[in-house]
């Protein structure tokens, strides 16, 4: 009818940029924790992976840092910043980031019958900062099922809490070629860092990020299952990187 208004359109739903897939205790201290993914990255190594960030939830990644803190996400890794390791992570920038959004309660709690297609065709990076065995298995299980492929490392297969399913998910962090091959005899794949003049481990590859150029989401390798990884050790704290290699011998 004339001079009628129309009935103004809905608004278009706005996407969700992340989710809360875990809060709760540490499996490595007990101390509060969340799981955060995120949905967007500009990082150009990994390509555009649903990112997963373990933080502590009742405290700035920057200040857990400072206070060493940090063992309730990061466990016994010896590259933490706090123990004067080589991690390359800025802490202040993205895990800050997804801190104060995680506070500002920007992400929503994660439910499958809900948000499942935003993982559904995706592929997930298993601790973009964090180690994933800081929280339950069942934080990821759902999520990965969901995915058509990830990556993961954990530095935690010596710690007392850690949960053996990881193995089935993560690359083993190695840091000598000695931990490598013992970790590979208990039936785990390892990422090793190493030095820029280390050899190859027998079965070893180096990491087609460098060798190749490929992005991870392309690569897909370090998802456990696959192959043992080597990479020379980067990032603006790599000179603290102090690997007391002991020579290998091939059987």
């Amino acid at each position: 009818m004339l001079g009628q208004r129309k009935a103004p359109k809905a608004a278009p739903k706005k996407a969700e940029i992340g989710f809360v897939l875990y809060q709760g205790p540490s499996a490595l201290t007990g101390d509060p924790i969340a799981v955060i993914a995120t949905m967007s990255t500009s990082n150009k190594k990994t390509g555009s992976m649903i990112q997963t960030w373990i933080i502590r939830a009742d405290i700035s990644p920057v200040e857990a840092s400072a206070q060493k803190l940090d063992n309730a996400i990061c466990g016994n890794c010896p590259h933490r910043q706090s123990t004067g390791g080589a991690c390359y992570v800025n802490i202040g920038q993205a895990p800050g980031a997804v801190y104060r959004a995680y506070i500002a309660n920007r992400y929503k709690a994660f439910d499958p019958s809900l948000h499942s297609a935003y993982f559904i065709g995706r592929s997930v990076r298993l601790g973009a900062y964090g180690d994933p065995a800081a929280a339950p298995f069942e934080a990821f299980e759902t999520v990965l099922k969901l995915s058509n492929g990830h990556t993961g490392y954990t530095h935690q297969i010596g710690h007392k809490g850690f949960d053996s399913r990881f193995l089935t998910v993560c690359q083993v962090s190695a840091d000598t070629p000695k931990q490598a091959i013992k970790y590979q005899a208990l039936g785990a794949k390892t990422f090793r860092v190493a030095l820029a003049d280390d050899d190859l481990l027998p079965g070893e590859i180096e990491c087609k990020a460098d060798s190749e150029g490929l992005q991870c989401i392309d690569c897909g390798l370090c998802d456990g299952q696959a192959q043992n990884i080597a990479i020379a050790v980067h990032g603006s704290r790599s000179n603290r990187f102090k690997s007391n290699l002991i020579a290998s011998v091939a059987a």
